[in-house]
């Protein structure tokens, strides 16, 4: 089940445990979500004020954050190893 924070201390605090793997921003309308994922919970803080959404995100741990494509090879994309097509073929 996910868990809600209500104070950006706090949430500071969950972001920077040990196993905290990653934190992700939603965008809203009137809102700006802050989620971490730990190994038991996702947890969620919700700020209303733009600026003190600037200066949480600015606040994070460094490589905390997560970008798009992190999580692995997109659907549309066939899986391929690295180093795959470097080697050459002997010719016969």
């Amino acid at each position: 089940m996910p868990k809600q924070i209500n104070e950006i201390k706090d949430f500071l605090l969950t972001a920077r445990r040990k196993d905290a793997r990653s934190v992700r921003i939603k965008r809203a309308k009137g809102a700006v979500k802050f989620k971490v994922r730990c190994s038991r919970y996702l947890y969620t803080l919700c700020v209303h004020d733009a600026d003190k959404a600037n200066k949480l995100k600015q606040s994070l741990p460094p490589g905390a954050l997560e970008r798009p494509g992190d999580l692995g090879v997109s659907r549309s994309m066939p899986f391929v190893v690295p180093g795959m097509f470097t080697q050459l073929l002997p010719l016969v």
